[in-house]
């Protein structure tokens, strides 16, 4: 089983894929041709799932960044003989940029070392097992490189370093002194092209890819406020985890790691929720200019038209390519991470109804609406058909934000996420073609919403609004109250209900856990990382801005070096937890700044 921590890793992506490089220069993660496809490597969920292993030998220390304006990884390792430079991309296509980023990707990891001081000795492993490492494929050394034969994913690896192979591994070892270096590709190469690049070209490619990413941040990233760096940084990874060619946005670039160590809470993320994808598009307003914005409706339009049509609900999730059954499954050959099992792929809640979704995708168009621009006939259609279902569904129970596998309730973020859904269709009624009747029904729901929610979602008893109607429970998503607008941040219910939540809805850290009552699974959860962003985020439009500052800083320490956050920290030992890079935390930071940034925070 995989052992290491997950802050241990970095991101790679092409705007396609993504890989995870451990911090001593091991990929334990990569996925090809898409986020949601068969890993290459898997090590970070099963020592026998593969992985390509570039180290130095003896003791090291190591210091990583991304490359300024880029996901490109280096990583600096010192040694007691010498320093090496090892850097790290997905590669993507020549002459792309800008809006560009990732249009033609070639499916291609890159790595290049250089010493540049004294000499270092290297070992290199590479071990690819295809299928969440049920293929053990067949190496074969050929000029230039490697090929790789299987069942499946067609690859080549491309080295001018020559390898020993044993079986499905091989193995090189070199020694490197002051300003030599050595670059490898690994290609993902479906049509059967076998050709190896060359050192020059894989060189090449790795500058085109840095001049890619940095010509994207320098047209889309214009943040100012506090805490700048992490918010660009939180930018970049909300773009490396948007599938180019169709618009989608995956939650997050991996699968079933655990909300507890050992425990069975594990998911996978690497498919498109309206929800996370709707607030990445929305935080992306802030950290970058989302210019994936129209393509993004249009995907969803496309995907889920004919449910709506057929008075179905809006479907919840898809692939990254728009299809629609997510049958999840179980991979008994692997332990998991620190053996937490089961490892998952597919995810049960695609067949799940969550009433909030319609509220959070007509926000991001609303919020958009100028990066949307004109909308085609069947693109407003399906908005309408949106704020329709909205308005009809919103009394009935649902599974809610955070997925329940219980019982369906009739949950307040529910409601009041339809309450968006209707007043943001309100504002856009002119633009999508919404007729006098269906607007004036709009008003009258949406007016219908707002008393339900002030008259039985408020707890007298709790001194807070609750999870559900009718309920005393806490839960952490009543702080989007004054951040969806549905009441002012100073108003005397919404300052008591913050206060309840940072009371009693906190561990010892000070980090917000999403509720605190049975949920229908097994075992427990870290605290939230989204829901702490969201009491900062809170704090700072109840003008409590010196409280949104601590509690925005406390959230943020949990970054790695590299500044990514996964989806919950562990209460105990502040260790992160869940899938990751979570692009939810990524939101939640990404708009808690611009908050306090809003509200006089400097």
């Amino acid at each position: 089983m995989s052992r290491h921590p997950i802050a241990d890793y970095a991101l790679l992506s092409d705007c396609r894929s993504a890989a995870l490089v451990h911090r001593s220069g091991s990929v334990d993660w990569l996925c090809f041709p898409r986020y949601d496809g068969p890993s290459i490597f898997c090590r970070l969920l099963d020592d026998a799932g593969g992985h390509w292993d570039i180290r130095v030998l003896g003791d090291a220390t190591i210091r990583r960044r991304y490359v300024d304006g880029t996901l490109v990884l280096e990583t600096t390792i010192e040694t007691a003989t010498g320093r090496l430079t090892l850097t790290d991309a997905l590669a993507v296509g020549p002459g792309e940029r800008g809006h560009e980023l990732g249009a033609r990707s070639p499916h291609a990891m890159l790595r290049r070392v250089e010493c540049t001081a004294g000499s270092v000795e290297l070992e290199i492993e590479f071990a690819p097992r295809p299928d969440y490492g049920q293929v053990q494929p067949g190496l074969r050394e050929v000029a230039g490189g490697i090929l790789i034969s299987g069942d499946s994913s067609p690859l080549v690896l491309s080295s001018s370093v020559p390898h020993a192979i044993s079986g499905a591994i091989a193995r090189a070892r070199l020694t490197l002194g002051k300003g030599e270096s050595r670059a490898f590709g690994l290609q993902y190469q479906p049509d059967g092209d076998e050709r190896c690049w060359t050192e020059e070209e894989i060189a090449a490619r790795l500058a085109e890819t840095i001049a890619a990413w940095r010509s994207w941040s320098a047209l889309h990233q214009r943040y100012e406020g506090p805490w700048r760096d992490l918010v660009h940084s939180s930018g970049r990874v909300l773009q490396g985890l948007t599938y180019q060619p169709t618009g989608a946005i995956v939650a997050a670039a991996t699968t079933s790691l655990p909300e507890e160590v050992g425990g069975t809470r594990n998911w996978d993320y690497r498919y498109t929720w309206v929800r996370d994808a709707s607030l990445t598009l929305e935080a992306l307003w802030v950290a970058a200019c989302p210019d994936e914005a129209k393509r993004f409706v249009d995907f969803f339009a496309g995907a889920a038209v004919r449910q709506l049509r057929e008075e179905g609900d809006l479907q919840i999730m898809f692939s990254v390519g728009g299809e629609r059954d997510l049958s999840e499954r179980e991979l008994p050959h692997l332990s998991g991470w620190r053996d937490s099992r089961p490892v998952r792929v597919g995810n049960a809640a695609w067949s799940q109804r969550q009433l909030d979704v319609y509220g959070e995708l007509l926000s991001a168009v609303h919020r958009l609406r100028e990066q949307v621009g004109p909308l085609s006939g069947d693109t407003a259609r399906f908005l309408i058909d949106v704020a329709d279902v909205a308005s009809r569904r919103w009394r009935k129970p649902d599974q809610g934000i955070w997925e329940v596998r219980a019982e369906p309730r009739h949950f307040l973020h529910s409601k009041l996420m339809c309450w968006v859904a209707l007043d943001r269709a309100l504002d856009l009624a002119e633009s999508i073609g919404a007729d006098d009747e269906r607007v004036h029904r709009w008003q009258v729901e949406r007016d219908e919403i707002r008393r339900a929610i002030l008259e039985r979602g408020w707890s007298e008893r709790a001194r807070a609004f609750t999870q559900t109607l009718g309920g005393d429970a806490l839960d952490a998503s009543s702080l989007l109250i004054p951040i969806v607008g549905f009441l002012p941040g100073n108003d005397d219910r919404v300052r008591a209900t913050v206060d309840a939540v940072a009371e009693r809805l906190t561990d010892p850290r000070g980090m917000v856990y999403r509720y605190r009552v049975a949920d229908g699974l097994e075992g427990r959860e870290g605290s939230f990382l989204l829901c702490t962003f969201w009491l900062a985020h809170a704090l700072a439009l109840g003008g409590d801005v010196s409280r949104a500052r601590e509690v925005f800083s406390r959230a943020a320490a949990s970054a790695n070096d590299l500044g990514l956050l996964a989806e919950q920290v562990d209460a105990a030992t502040g260790e992160l937890l869940g899938n990751f890079p979570q692009a939810f935390s990524h939101i939640g930071l990404v708009n808690a700044a611009w908050a306090i940034s809003q509200a006089g925070g400097r």
